[in-house]
């Protein structure tokens, strides 16, 4: 099966969403270990969106291209 890059990449995305609400749920203070896990995902959400936001871009380019 064939999908989407967007979709996989959205998929992803909600997936380390998820993560970081269940990180930011729990009733202890983090450890250092745990900040720097959810700061890695920080970076990897952002890095990702930034993806979807290319692909974005692309699509609209080539619409635009085909409809001059």
């Amino acid at each position: 099966m064939i999908t989407d890059p967007a979709s996989a990449i959205k998929r992803e995305v909600h997936q380390l969403i998820d993560v970081q609400i269940e990180t930011l749920r729990q009733k202890v203070p983090l450890n250092s270990s745990q900040l720097l896990d959810y700061k890695a995902r920080s970076e990897k959400i952002r890095a990702l969106y930034g993806e979807l936001d290319r692909i974005g871009r692309a699509k609209i380019e080539i619409k635009f291209a085909r409809a001059t």
